[in-house]
């Protein structure tokens, strides 16, 4: 059985943390992971998790395969400018995007069928193929805007997974909040996991 090849990309949204959490349970759970990270992302993962990860695509490539332990087969990393990345023709779709966090910017040109970048690129790939396209929008308030874009592309069925944790499940960390988004994206990438209790679940 092939293998699922799942693109993860982290945008300038604060909660970068998301990102990081469903990179590390993608890979434990077989999938072969491509990663994009946009510089406001970069900022953002500095930022809120001390994360300082720079340089070009190789050394990038080099340094988050040390972090998540991962093996070259299983983790690859491209840079936002990089067009000629084999995630950016619809002959090598990938199965699934998830844009984890999403910036309202990211998410008005993905609506927009903007292509400026891989990340918007490859996104684009994912509508025209009809793959499972995922965003994880992280703001507050929304305006107008932001909630007509966001009705655009679930029209065109892009699954929203708004960055809104939960309490049925009694969280008593910030790593328990973390778990409920990232549970539920993989509930929408159809990956099975135990990361919070269900509803009305005995634990």
């Amino acid at each position: 059985m092939r293998e699922r090849h799942i693109v993860v990309a982290i945008t300038g949204a604060s909660g970068a943390i998301y990102g990081v959490r469903l990179c590390r349970e993608l890979l434990g759970a077989g999938v072969r992971l491509s990663l994009l990270v946009s510089s406001a992302g970069r900022q953002v993962l500095r930022e809120e998790c001390g994360l300082d990860w720079r340089g070009d695509e190789e050394a990038m490539a080099a340094e988050l395969r040390e972090y998540f332990r991962a093996a070259p087969e299983n983790l690859a990393y491209y840079g936002e400018n990089n067009l000629l990345a084999p995630i950016a023709s619809g002959s090598s779709a990938p199965d699934a995007m998830a844009v984890v966090p999403c910036s309202m910017g990211t998410l008005a040109r993905i609506a927009a069928g903007s292509s400026g970048n891989l990340l918007e690129r490859c996104a684009d790939v994912m509508l025209k193929e009809r793959r499972t396209l995922l965003l994880v929008p992280r703001e507050t308030p929304v305006n107008v805007i932001h909630l007509e874009n966001m009705l655009r592309l679930a029209r065109l069925g892009v699954r929203m997974v708004p960055a809104m944790p939960a309490f049925y499940h009694h969280p008593r960390s910030i790593d328990d909040l973390v778990g409920f988004i990232v549970g539920k994206v993989l509930d929408q990438l159809g990956i099975e996991n135990d990361l919070f209790a269900r509803w009305r679940e005995e634990t």
